[in-house]
C-alpha cells in the first residue's frame, strides 16, 4: 500500500509537470495507472439507498438470477442485490460536502441563457474530422442504457430573466427542475437523485427495465426479439413509446434496430449448438452476449476513435485485453490475475470499497450535444445521390420511423458513416437543440438547460471540479483556453470571476490533447468510471465464463466488432468500409462511374 501511494503521488506530480499525453507512450501509460489509482481511492462516494428501496431487502437469488441479468438490474452483486438496480441513486465523484447546489441568489448567475447565446451558439459546424457521425448516434445509444433522471417536474421551474434583445418566445424562460429523491429528516447530505435506468452495462436500451416492456419486445420463439419487415423493432404505444421521449432521433433508432437484429443472429448461433434449449434460456444467453459485445465495442472501438491518442488507444485496449494484448488473449486466455496484464473481463469483481453506481459527474461530462450536426445530407449507397437535406428536428421523434421506411437502414447508415460529427467545443452547440421542441410542443434551450442541470445537481463549477480531480485550476482566462477571443468572451460573461466559469464552458474551452474530440478534464472521469463499469459487474468479471455465456457466446464476443456487426446485417456497406480499421472512422463515399 505504501509503495502504491508513493507511486500514485509521483504519477500525479509527473502529470502536472509534463502532462500524460505529452510523454512517450510507456511513460504516459504508467502515469495514467497512478492517476486512476488515486481517482479510485479518493473520488468514489456513495449517496446511500434510494427512499423507495425495499425494506427488508430481497431474499437469496434464484437459480435464474445467479446466471442471467435481471430486467431491473437486481442481483448483479449477490451480497447486495439492490446495488445498481433501476431506481437507485446516482453516486458522486466529488466529496459530498462539495456537492451542494449554490443558494438561490447565486445559482442563476450568470444567466444560463446568456451563457448559451454568447458562448455556445453554433454559426457553422466545427467538425471532428477524424470520426464519422455514427459516434454521435452511438453516444445517444449508450446514454439510453446508462442513465436518466426521469421526467422533470413542471412545478416551481427555474425562472431565467431574458435580455431585451433575446428572441426567445416565452418571457421569462422557464427550465423544469429535476426531482430529488426525498432525504431523511435531519440529513446533512446534499440532495441526491435517482437513475430510472439500471446502472449496469446491460443493453437496457434494447431490453427495457420493466417486465412489461421486455415482454413487448420479445417474440416468444427461439429467444428472439420482435422486428418488423423493414428491420425496425415495433414501437409500443402509450407511456412505453420511446419516440415520445426527449432525445429520441433517427440515429438512436438505427442502432436499436441493428443490435436487435444482432441479438437474433446470436440466437440463431445458439440454436445451432443447443437445439433443445427453451426460449427463455436462449434469450438470456443472447442478452448476456449482446450486452458484453456492446461494452467491448464502446471500450476498444468507440472510445479510441474519439480520443485517438496513442496512449489512450493502448489504455482502452488494455481495459479489455490487458497489456498482453488481444492476440495473447485469443490464443492463451488470461495469463495473469492482474487486470493490467490480462484486462478486466474475467478478472475478480471489485467495487473499490464503495457500492457501485454511475455518478452525477459522469452524467455531466457526457453532456456532449456539440457532437450532433444540425443538417444531414442523406445519400444513396448505390450511387451517392442525395435523398434530400434534413435538419436534426426533422430526424427526431416519431418522424424517424417514417424516414427509415422511406430511405432504408443501409442508406441511412451510409449517410452517417460518411458525415462528420461536431467537436465538443465552444460555439458548436446545435441550433436545433437550442430551440428544441419537446414532445409536449414547448420549446427548450438545451444548452441553457445543460448549464442549469449541472448547477442544480451540485456538480462543481470548472475550477473547483479540476481541483477535486487533483488537477491545477487556471488562475486567469488566458490560462483556461488557448483562444484569446474565447478568453475575452468568457471573461465578459462571467464578469471577470474565473471561479464562476461553469463546468461545461470550461470543458469546451480548454485545449484538447492531440486526437481528442473532448477535453482532458472530462477524460479524468472516464479514467475511473470507464473501468469501474466493468470492474463492478460480475457478468463482465468473475462470471465472464463459458459456463455462463457458453463457449460459443464468448467466441462471438471475441470475434466480432462494430464492423462485423454492420456487415453481417448490411453487407452492401462493404464497399464504403473496405479500408477502415475502425467503423467509427470516416467511410469512403461510393460513386458510380459515369457511362460512356
Amino acid at each position: 500500500m505504501a509503495f502504491w501511494r508513493t507511486y500514485d503521488r509521483i504519477a500525479e506530480l509527473v502529470d502536472r509537470r509534463w502532462r500524460w499525453h505529452r510523454l512517450p507512450r510507456v511513460l504516459g501509460l504508467a502515469t495514467l495507472v497512478g492517476v486512476r489509482n488515486t481517482l479510485r481511492r479518493e473520488n468514489l462516494y456513495d449517496t446511500g439507498p434510494a427512499s423507495g428501496a425495499p425494506d427488508p431487502p430481497p431474499g437469496p437469488p434464484t437459480p435464474e438470477q445467479l446466471a442471467a441479468r435481471t430486467v431491473d438490474g437486481t442481483y448483479n452483486d449477490l451480497t447486495k442485490p439492490l446495488m445498481g438496480m433501476a431506481g437507485s441513486r446516482f453516486g458522486r465523484n466529488v466529496p459530498l460536502s462539495k456537492a451542494f447546489p449554490e443558494p438561490a441568489g447565486r445559482i442563476l448567475s450568470p444567466s444560463p441563457r446568456e451563457v448559451s447565446r454568447t458562448l455556445l451558439t453554433r454559426s457553422a459546424l466545427i467538425p471532428a474530422t477524424s470520426v464519422n457521425a455514427l459516434v454521435a448516434a452511438w453516444l445517444q445509444f449508450m446514454i439510453w442504457d446508462w442513465f436518466s433522471h426521469g421526467r422533470h417536474v413542471s412545478e416551481d421551474p427555474w425562472v431565467i430573466p431574458l435580455a431585451d434583445d433575446d428572441p426567445w418566445p416565452d418571457r421569462p424562460m422557464r427550465i423544469m427542475r429535476t426531482p430529488p429523491d426525498p432525504q431523511p429528516v435531519g440529513s446533512a447530505a446534499p440532495p441526491a437523485y435517482v437513475n430510472t435506468l439500471t446502472h449496469w452495462w446491460d443493453a437496457s436500451q434494447i431490453y427495457g427495465t420493466t417486465r412489461e416492456y421486455q415482454q413487448f419486445v420479445r417474440s416468444g420463439e427461439h429467444g428472439k426479439l420482435r422486428i418488423d419487415a423493414d428491420g425496425t423493432p415495433p414501437i409500443p404505444a402509450g407511456d412505453l413509446d420511446p419516440t415520445r421521449e426527449p432525445g429520441f432521433w433517427l440515429g438512436l433508432l438505427m442502432l436499436q434496430s441493428l443490435f436487435t437484429r444482432e441479438h437474433n443472429a446470436i440466437c440463431d448461433m445458439l440454436v445451432a449448438s443447443y437445439p433443445d434449449w427453451s426460449d427463455e434460456e436462449l434469450f438470456q444467453r443472447a442478452r448476456l452476449v449482446l450486452a458484453a459485445l456492446i461494452a467491448k465495442i464502446h471500450t476498444v472501438e468507440w472510445t479510441p476513435a474519439v480520443i485517438n491518442n496513442p496512449t489512450t488507444v493502448t489504455a482502452m485496449h488494455a481495459n479489455w485485453w490487458g497489456l498482453a494484448g488481444e492476440r495473447i488473449s485469443r490464443v492463451a486466455g488470461r495469463i495473469s490475475d492482474s487486470e493490467v496484464i490480462s484486462g478486466i473481463p474475467g478478472s475478480h469483481t471489485d467495487h473499490f470499497g464503495v457500492p457501485y453506481s454511475l455518478t452525477e459527474e459522469f452524467t455531466a461530462v457526457y453532456r456532449m450535444h456539440p457532437m450532433m450536426p444540425d443538417d444531414f445530407d442523406l445519400r444513396s449507397l448505390t450511387d451517392d445521390r442525395g435523398h434530400g437535406q434534413y435538419t436534426l428536428r426533422e430526424l427526431s421523434g416519431p418522424a424517424s420511423i417514417d424516414l427509415i421506411g422511406k430511405i432504408g437502414h443501409t442508406d441511412l447508415l451510409y449517410s452517417l458513416g460518411t458525415m462528420h460529427p461536431g467537436l465538443v467545443t465552444l460555439h458548436n452547440f446545435p441550433r436545433w437543440l437550442q430551440e428544441f421542441q419537446r414532445p409536449d410542443g414547448k420549446l427548450a434551450d438545451l444548452a441553457a438547460t445543460d448549464i442549469m442541470r449541472d448547477r442544480e445537481l451540485g456538480v462543481p463549477r470548472y475550477n473547483e471540479f479540476r481541483r477535486l480531480l487533483h488537477l491545477p485550476a487556471p488562475a486567469t482566462f488566458a490560462e483556461l483556453t488557448d483562444d484569446p477571443a474565447w478568453a475575452r468572451e468568457i471573461e465578459q460573461v462571467y464578469h471577470g470571476d474565473i471561479e464562476r466559469v461553469d463546468l461545461q464552458v470550461g470543458l469546451y474551452a480548454e485545449p484538447r490533447p492531440a486526437g481528442f474530440a473532448f477535453s482532458d478534464t472530462a477524460f479524468r472521469i472516464f479514467i475511473v468510471m470507464a473501468s469501474r463499469r466493468l470492474n463492478s459487474d460480475r457478468f463482465l468479471t468473475k462470471d465472464f465464463t463459458p459456463a455462463v455465456y457458453t463457449p460459443e457466446g464468448l467466441r462471438w464476443i471475441a470475434d466480432n466488432t462494430m464492423t462485423t456487426v454492420l456487415l453481417r446485417h448490411h453487407p452492401e456497406l462493404r464497399a464504403a468500409m473496405r479500408t477502415l480499421e475502425n467503423a467509427f472512422q470516416p467511410w469512403s463515399k461510393v460513386r458510380t462511374a459515369p457511362m460512356g
